[in-house]
């Protein structure tokens, strides 16, 4: 880890910032093949869900009291990640989609949450549409109802706060493509080439 550092330091042309691009979604719409593909299509790295990692270990959902813990653990991985990464830096989820799932769950996020939350400081905001299939995924999934009430909680979220995004929707490739010329309109040229 040392010398990737060494080396993201001591060469100027990758010691450029890496800019941060949250893709966001409810539950079974495809963030993590999503995110995979387009750290593929721009030769990087992405940050693979915490939640995911949480829920498999301890064969159980978060409570409460451990939403904080999801969400600066996810901040933690992408800063970690950052070192690694060209240019871009595709995040499987963001701090705001923990807020919004304590929303549902708990009536609403802790204070220090919703402060993390509201620091939404990334490059380009993706959200995933749930239009694919749901599939049934352990403990960590609910139902298709579910999903499209966290979508639309999510979608009121990005509005209220101000935050421009992207919906995506389609296979893989078409959300791979729609992606890829939102962020041409975002992002410096030399960050989307």
């Amino acid at each position: 880890m040392e010398e990737i550092a060494a080396s993201r330091t001591d060469n100027p042309a990758v010691n450029t910032p890496v800019m941060r691009i949250a893709i966001l979604g409810a539950e079974s719409t495809g963030k993590s093949t999503l995110a995979a593909a387009l750290a593929a299509h721009y030769h990087t790295t992405w940050v693979p869900e915490y939640l995911r990692e949480f829920v498999e270990t301890r064969q159980r959902t978060p409570r409460a009291e451990e939403q904080l813990l999801i969400a600066t653990t996810q901040r933690e991985r992408e800063a970690e990640s950052e070192l690694r990464a060209n240019r871009l830096l595709f995040c499987d989820t963001a701090p705001l989609m923990t807020a919004v799932y304590s929303e549902h769950y708990f009536g609403h996020p802790d204070s220090a949450l919703a402060t993390l939350a509201a620091q939404h400081d990334y490059a380009a905001t993706i959200v995933t549409a749930p239009t694919t299939p749901w599939v049934a995924d352990g403990l960590q999934r609910e139902s298709d109802e579910v999903r499209q009430h966290v979508h639309a909680r999510l979608i009121r979220k990005l509005h209220d706060a101000g935050i421009p995004h992207l919906l995506v929707d389609g296979d893989v490739q078409q959300r791979v493509m729609q992606t890829v010329r939102y962020l041409a309109t975002k992002l410096p040229a030399s960050e989307t080439t």
